[in-house]
């Protein structure tokens, strides 16, 4: 047997290939690749159109011809459009009438199902079929219900006493009309979701509560509802996004055209404006920053919910003993007014 030796240049590359750490971007490009497909879908059909929304709503376009730019001009006329500050009055309305009842009647049904001994998961599914159905499908029916002159809902006043309601001419019956449809819709969505957050409360704690003689209406209110501040903030947040952007509900319960708000623009929210604007008018401009002050409002109202419920457990415990030391200090004050009082009567 024969031994050879390798040339000192041949050996020296070879040690350093040997030693050169492996490119760790080539490693990484099959999960480069894999996960590719999301941010390019993401980039076309999420990025660009929210990009391209802020472009034209400093344009006056009607879908097809030239681009004419017009600066803040569609802005400065929407602040003085009278029909856009109606739209955010109903908006309102509607978003009031709908999600404050909504979320309390969420809380109280969370709260029967997670005490309910028996078919639980038959009515856990009957509330929540509502959120999976048709939303136009919904606003049919319920627009046979608020008929003026054929509803189930008029024929029973009729039948009380009461008499007839014309609930989808009047403002206020068209406002109702549309919350009411809201409701029925989310209020199983919600119920489901304030369940889970129950079911992760300690049984300790309501056997701590017991054992120290509080009543279900305070276990409720004191435990319960405090506890469940994380949930009913994450409900908040999404019921005041989803109720700012209500649009099929008014747009099925009116199927013209030419008054998609019903009479008097009494249904007509931000949303339905801008699809008016946009995709009737072709004012495309215009509805880009209909859209855009309607981000606005979204992100205001948010940051209102997260200050009167969010905050951080630090926060509140602070702000509960500050009222402590408050309470306190008022009670000492007024037993030494009151011992004050006594010594000047002796006197």
């Amino acid at each position: 047997m024969t031994s050879k030796t390798l040339p000192a240049d041949v050996s020296l590359a070879t040690a350093t290939a040997a030693e050169k750490p492996p490119n760790k971007y080539r490693q990484a490009l099959p999960q480069y690749a894999a996960v590719a497909p999301f941010f390019i879908l993401f980039a076309i059909f999420g990025a660009f159109p929210v990009l391209f929304s802020i472009w034209i709503s400093f344009h006056s376009w009607d879908g097809i011809g030239d681009m004419k730019w017009v600066g803040l001009e569609q802005y400065h006329y929407l602040l003085s459009d009278a029909t856009f500050w109606k739209t955010i009055g109903n908006t309102l309305i509607i978003w009031v009438l709908s999600t404050v009842p909504m979320l309390l009647l969420a809380l109280v049904i969370a709260n029967a199902l997670h005490n309910a001994t028996r078919l639980r998961t038959f009515y856990r599914i009957a509330y929540f079929i509502p959120n999976v159905t048709s939303v136009v499908a919904i606003t049919l029916v319920f627009g046979s219900i608020f008929s003026n002159n054929f509803g189930l809902l008029n024929a029973f006043l009729q039948s009380i006493g009461v008499g007839q309601v014309e609930w989808l001419t009047q403002p206020w019956g068209i406002k109702i009309a549309i919350a009411t449809i809201v409701t029925w819709r989310w209020v199983g969505y919600n119920a489901i979701i304030y369940l889970a957050g129950l079911q992760a409360i300690s049984a300790d704690v309501y056997e701590a509560a017991k054992v120290d003689g509080a009543s279900p209406r305070q276990t409720f209110w004191r435990i319960t509802v405090p506890m469940m501040r994380p949930v009913i903030l994450f409900t908040a947040v999404t019921s005041t996004i989803g109720g700012l952007q209500i649009f099929t509900e008014s747009r099925v319960l009116f199927g013209d055209t030419n008054n998609i708000g019903g009479p008097g623009d009494a249904g007509l929210t931000i949303v339905s404006y801008l699809y008016q604007s946009a995709f009737i008018n072709n004012q495309f401009g215009y509805g880009a920053a209909i859209g855009w002050a309607l981000f606005i409002l979204i992100v205001l109202f948010s940051i209102i919910n997260w200050r009167l419920i969010g905050g951080t457990d630090d926060e509140r415990l602070t702000r509960r003993a500050a009222r402590r030391v408050e309470r306190r200090i008022a009670a000492q004050n007024a037993k030494k007014t009151a011992a004050e009082r006594e010594a000047a009567d002796v006197r």
